[in-house]
């Protein structure tokens, strides 16, 4: 009995060493999993900053007091993200696009992103479906054309009114000048009370009345994705201005008329958050694209 008990014990020992082994195994293998997560989010990191080293470079030597509902670190991507699209296209020319939403605008003092970039262009709101006109456009279309900015004037549509009334909206409302920018009918949502086919003969209807009333081939505006899904086959004879806010976009594509990159740049002389646009060209396509 006393020759049997050490063989009894030692075999007792053995499965708890086992168990051990196991624990420290997983531990390791975890430790190990933790150290690769950790290294590749650094590397992650790393690419994003260098990707976005101007930018990074020009926070950090000039912060925006006003952060118009944005966390800190959402302001410094978008004061990031709105330099380095800025500096990568400096042969292009700048606009911005605003609506009765910006409240006064102080157009003498809104010439400027961030006091670096110089705006050329500004598209204002005129009207929005059958009957509304935005109570801010006459004095911003004037004010615009008198501190010197080339202007373009939109109109949002709405999907479920008649297209001919809205046109005649527009009509009514706006007067172009010699170097303004063709009309910009404005897409942005799907029918509720009408078939797709339907809206695209409504959008047909009110791009043929607008162009043979101004003389001018009309603009349309639109998200990418709606470009992508909606318009771009059936609607490819006209210029198209494209909202890509995504951040890893770097330029326009070549078949942009124009490119709406942010709705987050702050303009002295105008309260809140305003969209900025690239021209998609150098100065004399730009000229040429105001003339009837």
């Amino acid at each position: 009995m006393k020759k049997n008990k050490p063989q009894i014990l030692s075999s007792n020992k053995r499965p708890a060493t086992r168990k051990k082994t196991v624990k420290k195994s997983n531990f390791s293998l975890a430790k190990s999993i933790g150290y690769v997560l950790f290294f590749c989010a650094i590397i992650i990191i790393s690419l994003g900053i260098y990707q976005f080293k101007d930018g990074v470079l020009y926070y950090l030597g000039f912060k925006t007091n006003s952060l118009d509902g944005l966390t800190k670190e959402e302001r410094a991507i978008a004061d990031i993200r709105i330099y380095e699209v800025l500096s990568e296209h400096q042969d292009f020319i700048f606009g911005m696009d605003v609506s009765e939403y910006q409240g006064n605008i102080d157009w003498e003092r809104a010439q400027k992103v961030e006091d670096t970039f110089s705006l050329s262009f500004a598209f204002i709101r005129a009207t929005a479906g059958k009957d509304k006109v935005d109570s801010k456009f006459s004095y911003n279309w004037k004010e615009a054309k008198k501190n010197n900015f080339v202007r373009g004037a939109y109109h949002y549509y709405r999907p479920n009114e008649n297209s001919i009334l809205q046109a005649n909206n527009f009509i009514q409302t706006v007067q172009l000048s010699s170097g303004d920018f063709p009309p910009v009918l404005d897409i942005e949502k799907l029918p509720k009370t009408q078939s797709l086919d339907s809206l695209k003969l409504g959008l047909h209807r009110w791009l043929n009345k607008i162009e043979a009333h101004y003389k001018m081939k009309p603009i349309i505006y639109t998200g990418e994705s709606y470009y992508n899904d909606f318009l771009k086959k059936e609607f490819s004879d006209y210029p198209f201005w494209i909202a890509n806010y995504n951040i890893w976009k770097k330029k326009p594509e070549k078949e942009w008329f124009m490119w709406q990159f942010t709705e987050k740049a702050k303009v002295e002389g105008i309260k809140g958050m305003i969209d900025l646009n690239v021209f998609n060209g150098d100065f004399v396509k730009f000229i040429e694209s105001t003339k009837p």
